[in-house]
């Protein structure tokens, strides 16, 4: 197949495609579905000065090229098209269709240095249309923006300089969001995620001037979160409520590069390729015991919309597969006796030039978004979900009889006997844990 061919393939309707459902079965609220959005889908100033007049995440989208046999890209706007963030209208249908299909509400990447926020659009239209009937809250994305996209300080365009004069006027800020009745909240407390707090000087100090500023505001203390990222992975000690996944993150950046057994239509550049079949396992996997972790998904990843060169893609993702990672993870958070908690992030809404989005494209249409809907009307039909769990061998087997990749058909059968036996052992430590710390528990 050729590079014109490929493209062809990708710019049409695929086999998984699937058109809006005009109507949804009563679909489960067991599981709370959050969707991280990015706001940088409407130009701005800094963005005109930094790349280009008019530049907004689109500029990035359009000018993919799938690099591989079998590599779809560009990811093209379906249903909602090339919109612009700065019109109520598109918000509002953004929030129509995603209630639609269960998700409680997005989490937006929220910018802000030594108080300038950057892309609050879509944040103020929000607070200011309460006709946009969906919940919210915000991530700090507290990192430098570098021309680079990959968060290496080099060729900075705006520095984030934490200081505890910022960090109160940055909480100050959040008082107006908080009060907001559609705002998430965990136990009647906002839900805040800091994305990368190792940045601060002493996120623990921070956390306490935060948490004194709103009880002295007569606000709730706010529900503290981070993503598992940068080999950062425990909320402890910074004094945070919780973990939040937030894949590929914590699962997917050491994984085998596969991009030796694929076909290029150039050659190589820096780029790797990863099995999204293997970030799932990976994600499953991570289940810790020792603090709350929230977990998360995604529909697919694969940045190289946005570099000339290099850039990360996970291969042979698709609706199934991520209903069943999304599946498996619903049925895990049922096993929470916090019902607040019973928590999923899901990366993204809409973040297209990641390769990551719910929102219909002209390959898939609305198969993720009816897959998301499947999942939750099958929880909905299982009144013992939160008592039965699945072991992940179980899972597996889910994704063998709906799929097997290419790939694994090459696989020897010793390696996948082995491969197996290495779950069934997994799923027996895992059952023999549960019954030890329930056994634990009753000493108490």
């Amino acid at each position: 197949m050729s590079l014109i061919d490929q493209l062809k393939k990708n710019m049409t309707k695929g086999p998984d495609y699937e058109d809006d459902l005009n109507q949804i079965p009563e679909i489960s609220k067991k599981v709370r579905l959050i969707a991280y959005y990015l706001p940088q889908f409407h130009p701005i100033p800094e963005n005109n000065k930094w790349w280009g007049e008019g530049f907004t995440e689109w500029n990035n989208v359009t000018k993919a090229l799938p690099r591989f046999y079998g590599h779809y890209q560009p990811h093209l706007p379906g249903g909602l098209g090339f919109y612009d963030l700065r019109l109520p209208e598109t918000l509002h249908t953004q929030a129509v269709l995603a209630k639609k299909y269960g998700l409680e509400g997005f989490c937006f990447h929220h910018y802000w240095f030594d108080r300038k926020p950057l892309l609050e659009t879509p944040i103020e239209i929000l607070l200011k249309n309460k006709g946009i009937d969906i919940g919210f809250c915000v991530n700090w994305a507290n990192e430098s923006w570098v021309r680079s996209w990959n968060g290496n300080e080099k060729d900075t365009l705006i520095s984030q300089k934490h200081s505890p004069e910022d960090d109160l006027a940055f909480a100050q800020s959040l008082k107006r969001l908080f009060l907001d009745n559609r705002y998430i909240r965990v136990n009647n407390r906002p839900l805040l995620m800091i994305y990368r707090p190792s940045l601060f000087p002493d996120m623990a100090a921070t956390i306490n001037l935060w948490r004194d500023y709103f009880y002295q505001s007569k606000i709730e203390n706010p529900y503290v979160v981070m993503p598992q990222a940068f080999d950062d992975n425990d909320p402890r000690k910074y004094g945070f409520d919780a973990a939040v996944g937030f894949p590929p993150h914590n699962g997917g950046w050491r994984l085998e590069n596969i991009r030796s057994s694929l076909n290029p239509f150039n050659p190589w550049n820096e780029e790797k390729i990863f099995e999204y079949d293997k970030l799932m396992e990976n994600m499953i996997l991570n289940n810790p015991k020792e603090f709350t972790l929230l977990p998360g998904v995604c529909p697919g990843w694969d940045n190289t919309a946005r570099r000339e060169k290099g850039g990360t893609c996970f291969v042979g993702s698709s609706p199934k597969k991520y209903g069943t990672w999304l599946l498996s993870l619903c049925e895990r958070v049922l096993r929470n006796s916090n019902e607040d908690e019973r928590i999923i992030f899901i990366n993204a809404w809409n973040e297209w030039a990641e390769g990551a989005h719910l929102e219909p494209d002209t390959h898939y249409g609305y198969a993720f978004l009816a897959e998301t809907s499947r999942v939750l009307q099958r929880l909905g039909l299982s009144s013992n979900a939160a008592m039965t769990p699945r072991p992940f061998l179980e899972i597996q087997n889910d994704l063998e009889n709906s799929y097997i990749s290419a790939r694994s058909k090459k696989k020897p059968f010793l390696i996948r006997l082995i491969r197996r036996a290495f779950f069934i052992m997994s799923n027996a430590c895992e059952s023999t844990g549960r019954h030890l710390r329930a056994f634990g528990n009753r000493l108490n």
